[in-house]
């Protein structure tokens, strides 16, 4: 079978390795790859937003099976242009991905299915959300309403830092956004959680904990993700069972009141607080930083469950997992999430993989004159598997210390609450 893979970041490279894992007789392409995802497949330098081009390079080239990691294609429709070439995809529908490019979407099909979430308002004037504002007691929750690269949640200690938030996404700071929502915080514990669905049936796969705030402590603005773990130790067989019970199976026979059918990752992020799961927000993709550390652990044929998700046969399939840890430090360029520079040269990888239960995922790396660059805010994700979360953090230390780069930055404390818990 020929298969692409469209994306170019950590993420994507660890769907590569999966998929080479898992079928190494298979063609794989990716769309537009990057010099990571290049080890197992043929990268195409095409644009993942020019449809027709890949639409075309799909019918030229008998792509049988199409993976699209990033949410913006999605969001976008590609998955319903592909569906008309007769291609299997692994992603849902642009209707389906409303989950994650409208909160207000989200909020709605919650509301109607009794679906445990924080109470939210949703104001396309800017004069009438900070009045709204004035009402409230912080901290305050402030959402822009479409896709943000994981930069659009302000969680405001005062009145004019929310009001900032309002403003910065008024103005099209993340995007073009024609709404905000203001929505009640909640306290507790983060955690993702991931499922697949094949439109009729829904496979639990494994939870996460991500660190989004760019500084130790949790401090600092919000990211697409500064490390993860998993599995996180708080959640146990019974709060799985919640979430399954209480928001993912509801989630789906909502949209499916709405004849929305759902084919593919769906990853909650949830806060839990005395074992009981709340829904945050949806998002229609893996996770990423997540994924790294998730698909290290997966001891099933990746191939093979993307294939029994597009064919509708999730209800025989039995997922296995290594009964290990695993965990992902990001290595970002110093600035990011604002301005970065993105031409320093990259050594240390190999001595950095030397260790067999380390493996570094490139996310925003290019091959400039045969050298390796640094052309991303986030580098590269150095993924770590060991007994405990606490050896897996030692090993991935040990490893980010190997790797160097001009204005090389990461978090310190990544796993910091699983390791308390341990």
């Amino acid at each position: 079978m020929r298969i692409l893979l469209i994306g170019n970041g950590g993420r994507e490279h660890a769907i590569a390795r999966s998929l080479y894992n898992g079928s190494p007789s298979d063609i794989l392409y990716a769309i537009p790859g990057n010099p990571g995802i290049s080890q197992y497949c043929e990268c195409i330098k095409i644009n993942p937003l020019d449809f027709k081009a890949l639409c075309n390079f799909v019918s030229m080239n008998k792509v049988g099976l199409v993976i699209i990691g990033p949410e913006v294609p999605i969001c976008n429709g590609l998955t319903d242009y592909l569906l008309e070439l007769g291609v299997k995809v692994f992603a849902p529908r642009e209707k389906a991905s409303l989950l994650e490019s409208s909160k207000k979407f989200t909020k709605e099909i919650a509301l109607e299915n009794n679906i445990p979430t924080a109470a939210a308002k949703s104001f396309n004037v800017y004069a009438e959300s900070i009045e709204y504002l004035k009402k409230m007691q912080p901290p305050y929750v402030i959402k822009a309403d479409g896709l943000a690269a994981g930069k659009g949640v302000f969680i405001c200690d005062s009145f004019l830092e929310a009001q900032t938030a309002v403003h910065d996404i008024f103005d099209g700071r993340f995007g073009l956004n024609q709404s905000v929502l203001i929505e009640e915080f909640l306290d507790g514990e983060e955690i993702s959680y991931f499922a697949i669905s094949d439109g009729e049936n829904i496979l639990p796969l494994m939870g996460a904990q991500d660190h989004k705030r760019l500084l130790d402590g949790d401090k600092g603005p919000n990211t697409g993700g500064m490390g993860a773990y998993c599995p996180p130790p708080i959640l146990t067989k019974k709060l799985e069972n919640k979430i399954i019970n209480l928001i993912l199976e509801p989630t789906l026979s909502g949209l499916k009141k709405r004849d929305i059918s759902y084919t593919g990752v769906l990853f909650a992020g949830l806060m839990i607080r005395d074992g009981e799961p709340s829904l945050i927000e949806y998002n229609i993709r893996f996770g990423d930083p997540e994924t790294q550390a998730l698909l290290m652990l997966l001891k099933s044929n990746f191939t093979e469950l993307v294939l029994d998700t597009v064919n509708v046969n999730l209800k025989n399939h039995k997922i296995q997992w290594h009964d290990k840890k695993s965990l992902t430090i990001v290595l970002a360029n110093k600035g990011y999430p604002l301005e970065y520079n993105i031409d320093s040269s990259i050594t240390g990888i190999e001595d950095a993989e030397a260790n067999k239960n380390i493996k570094v995922f490139h996310a925003g790396t290019s091959i400039v004159n045969g050298e390796l660059i640094a052309t991303g805010g986030r580098v590269l994700n150095v993924t770590s598997t060991a007994n405990t979360i606490q050896e897996a953090r030692d090993q991935a230390y040990e490893a980010v210390d190997k790797i160097t780069y001009k204005d090389k930055f990461y978090r310190k404390d990544i796993a910091w609450r699983g390791i308390q818990s341990e």
